[in-house]
């Protein structure tokens, strides 16, 4: 199959002069499959209502390199009320509380429920192929409850501790919620697989990997160059935060479960979410 060729560093899918974008980018892909990658990113990941598009090879080649979009939605409606809740002098509590909720309204809690698989089958303290089972279990254990509790604790008491009324501070948070995306959605095409099945198998086998992979590289690189623009100190440290959770969640996926899963890359965006937000908290 012949391929859109790409300009040496280019971070853009459409060849080498993206300014004048054709009607039809190459034999094989149009301005109308990348329309509908991003709207099959969308409908997957987030609850957004979205038309419907045919899920085939070529609408599917560069669906996770728009996942960092669904970030940006978040973060943007987070800004907003952030705004609105200072105007209306909204108590900490429940600014905090809104601020939690947002991202469980706009994902429709997709990375939340492999955050609790994750935990039933880790507190299982089972050999590897009884973990995978237990993830692919409908069924809610104890022990998931237990952390759901705590991770939404946790997350509460870290925006109550965020300075949400600074507008520096909500665009960071902006980008760090398209950072975990964009670690997420390079971890899909580039980290080993524990299973040949399931949806994240699915996008990582129509996925256009060595294109991808350098699209979101080049996102991570624009985001993080923001954020350490805006605040240089917290910025870095947020970024840290993000690169090292990225090397964590290869490392433990690896060793406990052969390679990731979709519910592991939920995990993982979840705790990624929380942890560098943390970090903007602690270091705000």
């Amino acid at each position: 199959m012949r391929r859109t060729r790409l300009c040496t560093g280019s971070l853009f899918p459409f060849g080498e002069e993206p300014w004048r974008l054709p009607l039809s980018v190459s034999r094989h892909m149009t301005i109308r499959n990348l329309y509908e990658s991003l709207v099959i990113a969308f409908s997957t990941y987030s609850s957004i209502p979205m038309p419907r598009v045919d899920w085939n090879d070529e609408n599917m080649k560069y669906t996770i390199c728009f996942f960092p979009l669904i970030g940006a939605v978040i973060g943007g409606i987070s800004w907003l009320f952030a705004a609105l809740a200072a105007a209306l002098r909204i108590g900490v509590i429940l600014r905090s509380a809104v601020l939690v909720l947002i991202p469980l309204a706009v994902t429709g809690g997709i990375h939340l429920d492999g955050l609790l698989d994750v935990a039933d089958a880790l507190s299982s303290w089972k050999p590897r192929e009884e973990r995978l089972a237990i993830m692919k279990d409908s069924h809610c254990g104890a022990f998931a409850v237990i952390w759901c509790c705590a991770y939404f604790l946790a997350s509460f008491g870290v925006f109550s501790e965020m300075k949400t009324s600074s507008p520096s501070c909500m665009a960071q948070l902006l980008l760090t919620y398209m950072t975990a995306r964009a670690y997420s959605g390079l971890a899909l095409l580039t980290f080993p697989k524990a299973k040949n099945t399931g949806l994240l198998r699915t996008f990582s086998d129509r996925a256009m990997n060595d294109r991808g992979a350098r699209i979101l590289t080049g996102m991570l690189a624009a985001q993080t160059a923001l954020m350490i623009l805006m605040a240089p100190v917290r910025g870095l440290s947020c970024s840290l935060a993000g690169a090292a959770g990225f090397w964590l969640y290869r490392r433990l996926s690896e060793k406990t479960f052969g390679g990731i899963t979709g519910d592991l890359a939920g995990c993982f965006l979840c705790l990624e979410e929380l942890c560098m937000a943390a970090v903007m908290a602690l270091v705000g």
